[in-house]
């Protein structure tokens, strides 16, 4: 797995990257939906309610940003949220700076 955090035009990006089993393109839309899963199969018990990435898209929508999502099956996925330049601390600043509404 692998994190990064970069400048990007307009903002910065976070992103989550890893080499799993990767997603098919016909699921990736509907990822962060409430309650889905890609494996239908997989149960409460067995990995996930399907919130996760639902939870995921209203913190992000909160702060205006957006999460975008590329997988490859068999290669991996990465998930990355851009951050607009407004949401972001100015360079030298406090971390206890709080950002407008």
């Amino acid at each position: 797995m692998r994190v990064a955090w970069r400048a990007a035009a307009g903002g910065a990006d976070f992103s989550v990257e890893d080499t799993g089993i990767g997603i098919e393109r016909e699921h990736i839309p509907r990822l962060t939906e409430r309650f889905y899963r890609v494996d239908r199969s997989r149960s409460r018990e067995t990995g996930g309610t399907g919130l996760g990435l639902a939870i995921v898209k209203h913190a992000l929508l909160r702060h205006q940003a957006v999460l975008d999502i590329q997988s490859e099956p068999g290669k991996g996925s990465r998930f990355t949220a851009h951050f607009p330049a407004r949401r972001l601390f100015p360079e030298g600043s406090a971390s206890t700076h709080e950002l407008p509404a």
